[in-house]
């Protein structure tokens, strides 16, 4: 899905992907009714890669935003076992806790008109960073794979598998964790640090804000911004160790 973009002083670019991209660690236990048959539970936890949800490169302003998925998760599945060697499995997976951490970079050139204002020469500006944490709402998503496993000892199987997991997040609340705005002369050097803070956000900013469905046109209150479903979804490639301990009870 569209997560960003990136504007240049010619064009405007759509950045696209899902913050399910990334490194995937599971750790599963399973039990199997009879050589064919068996059910799987996991924990996962999801290091997710950074995605672009603004790129600003003009003359007066440069935006650097990522933003990347830290979550974790638990999934629950049938396992069917069509050979020996070759399995698969589907089932069902949610999301149980972490956050999307956006980080931002914001640099903006002053008019000579505000430079002025402020005392400060042509060509100064301001260099503003902050982080803010987004959470959501309990999702249910899909999870299927589809495996080949290699017995390399007694007990151990290595096991490599292709996994798609579908699931979509909305957005519950965010929260700005850290914020911080410096006044810069036109050579870099700091005219006033930390003119904006946490404890004093400029306009426009609130640490803490709620999304919902609904928002009346007359809402004027930064704190409430309508919701919105973000990707989590992923296509990979899974490498493990399977350790049986009879032959019917199977840990992942």
């Amino acid at each position: 899905m569209k997560l960003g973009e990136e504007v240049s002083t010619t064009k405007t670019t759509n950045y696209y992907g899902s913050y399910g991209e990334g490194a995937n660690f599971q750790l599963r236990g399973g039990y199997f009714f009879n050589e064919t048959f068996g059910l799987e539970a996991s924990l996962g936890y999801l290091h997710g890669a950074d995605q672009t949800i603004q790129e600003v490169n003009l003359p007066d302003q440069k935006v650097d935003a990522v933003a990347r998925a830290r979550a974790f998760g638990f999934s629950t599945s049938i396992v069917y076992n069509f050979t020996k060697n070759i399995y698969g499995r589907f089932g069902a997976v949610v999301k149980v806790g972490g956050k999307t951490e956006a980080v931002v970079y914001n640099k903006e050139v002053f008019s000579d008109a505000k430079a002025a204002y402020l005392g400060l020469p042509s060509g100064s500006y301001s260099v503003t960073e902050y982080v803010e944490d987004y959470h959501g709402e309990l999702p249910l998503g899909f999870t299927g794979a589809f495996g080949y496993k290699h017995n390399i000892g007694k007990n151990l199987d290595l096991f490599i598998e292709a996994e798609y997991l579908g699931i979509s997040v909305k957005r519950k609340d965010s929260e700005i964790q850290e914020f911080n705005t410096d006044i810069m002369l036109p050579d870099g050097t700091v005219a006033v640090a930390g003119y904006y803070s946490l404890d004093h956000l400029p306009d426009g900013y609130v640490i803490e804000t709620t999304y919902e469905d609904e928002r009346a046109h007359s809402e004027t209150d930064p704190s409430i911004k309508l919701s919105q479903k973000v990707p989590y979804s992923s296509f990979g490639v899974n490498v493990g160790i399977t350790y049986t301990f009879n032959k019917k009870a199977t840990i992942k």
